[in-house]
């Protein structure tokens, strides 16, 4: 009981700083995958989004600024914060967009491309396979530790490093951050999905050749059941391989934003203080 008193005292008296950065940590909390699930309560976001805070906010780069509770100025100190979150958890939303990209690129070339399932998740329609990557992938998330660095490596290094001012002076390695994970998707949904269609376009290759030499045999009307048994076959014959590249693409986005704070923060010293 004193010790839930203490920590009560402590959250008043820092009620400013805490209170912005914990709406950092809802913002992120809100776009990330897999937390920003209707699944999960919106009271059990909060209550993570204020454990986080609190286990943080002594560290915080804002941590000495003086700021008045009430004010136009807080204000925009709240609405920059919930911006750094949004911008934390939808990079890492990027990354998982990857995957369910690649299961649109092979869906269709296997005869799944009306084949769409909700996804309870992320609350749209997804294709069969790009939901069953997506899945895979967020097993994978949990399984290499994902939600430690979201909270160790995302959110409290970001803490320590960012705030609103800082991430105005360094608007242009956000940019550029964000330009380069809407590339690296479309790159890394192509590498994930290239030994399937590869495998299927030498299938529709090979029922074309056999349809032109003996027209006679009907190959045509089989050629569904033959692209969906070898594009399953191969999936589950690469299905190793995929996770290693899920783990690779998900640890190098958290390097990636690790490496953005480290460049605004020599900013920042190069620039002087805030």
């Amino acid at each position: 009981m004193l010790d839930g008193q203490m920590m009560l005292d402590e959250i008043l008296n820092a009620a400013p700083v805490f209170l912005l950065i914990a709406v950092r940590a809802l913002a992120m909390i809100q776009v990330a995958p897999l937390l920003n699930s209707e699944a999960i309560p919106q009271i059990a976001r909060i209550a993570l989004a204020g454990f986080a805070a609190y286990a943080s906010f002594n560290t915080a780069l804002i941590q000495d600024w003086d700021i008045a509770l009430f004010g136009l100025n807080f204000v925009f100190l709240v609405i920059g914060e919930a911006l750094i979150g949004i911008i934390i958890g939808f990079y890492l939303a990027i990354i998982f967009a990857a995957f369910v990209t690649a299961g649109q690129f092979f869906s269709l070339q296997m005869g799944f491309g009306a084949s769409e399932t909700f996804d309870p998740l992320s609350q749209i329609e997804n294709p069969l396979l790009g939901q069953y990557l997506n899945i895979v992938a967020m097993l994978i998330f949990v399984t290499i530790d994902g939600f430690r660095e979201l909270f160790l490596g995302g959110f409290w290094r970001s803490i320590q490093t960012i705030n609103v001012f800082s991430i105005i002076n360094g608007r242009e390695e956000i940019v550029l951050m964000m330009l380069a994970g809407l590339s690296r998707l479309f790159f890394d949904a192509i590498i994930i999905a290239l030994p399937i269609l590869g495998t299927l376009f030498l299938v529709s290759l090979t029922t074309g050749l056999i349809s032109k030499a003996a027209p006679q045999i009907n190959i045509l009307s089989e050629g569904f059941p033959i692209s969906i048994l070898v594009a399953f076959t191969t999936i589950f014959a690469a299905l190793p391989f995929m996770t290693e590249a899920f783990s690779r693409i998900i640890r190098t986005s958290f390097r990636n934003l690790q490496d953005l704070y480290i460049q605004i923060g020599h900013r920042i010293v190069e620039g002087g203080a805030l």
